[in-house]
């Protein structure tokens, strides 16, 4: 008994290892929004958690979220963690609510009620945090002061925007990819007492 469960145990750890190393690999291949900040940039690299937050629980698809973002800065070194904060807090707020909803309630519904939930929660509230803490967080690291204005301007034309309209194209992606993977991630999904 005890033996098959640390063989359980590291076979999800080497699932989860494997689906953050994805994410690893689609945070890479992004690309900018017309008529938005170029540093701005939409990537797919939340797929593999949520698919690891619908398999174990809602924490290993944040735990893959985190790996991603720890092997990031550690490839890119110490350049901009205030940026690599901020993406593992949108990728939780989204990530999140799907792998809730999915584990609690099984079948497509929950799907896109969770993304739903998932893309609004995360472009409300990274407007907040952008406004508050993250912008004048990297202005303190870079050495450059935000007005008021040039923050609301930013929120208001970028942050807010930027992540509702990656939410959608995540979203839309994911659910045929859900349909396609769908007989699979039943088989693999761990029961939630056991995960």
């Amino acid at each position: 008994m005890q033996k098959s469960q640390s063989s359980s145990k590291l076979l999800k750890l080497v699932v989860l290892s494997l689906l953050a190393t994805m994410s690893l690999v689609l945070f890479f291949i992004s690309f900018p929004l017309p008529l938005l900040p170029p540093y701005l940039k939409v990537d797919f690299s939340d797929i593999p958690a949520l698919i690891a937050g619908m398999i174990f629980s809602p924490a290993a698809g944040v735990l893959v979220v985190f790996l991603k973002n720890l092997m990031y800065f550690v490839a890119k070194g110490a350049t901009d963690p205030v940026g690599v904060v901020a993406n593992f807090i949108a990728g939780t707020l989204y990530v999140f609510p799907v792998a809730y909803l999915y584990r609690k309630y099984s079948g497509i519904n929950s799907i896109v009620i969770g993304l739903t939930i998932g893309t609004v929660v995360m472009a409300v509230v990274m407007t907040i945090l952008n406004y508050f803490i993250i912008l004048p967080a990297y202005g303190m690291f870079v050495g450059v002061g935000f007005t008021d204005t040039a923050k609301w301007i930013a929120v208001i034309g970028g942050v807010l925007p930027f992540n509702f309209i990656k939410g959608v194209i995540v979203s839309i992606l994911f659910v045929p990819l859900f349909f396609k993977l769908k007989e699979w991630i039943e088989k693999k999904k761990v029961p939630t007492s056991a995960a």
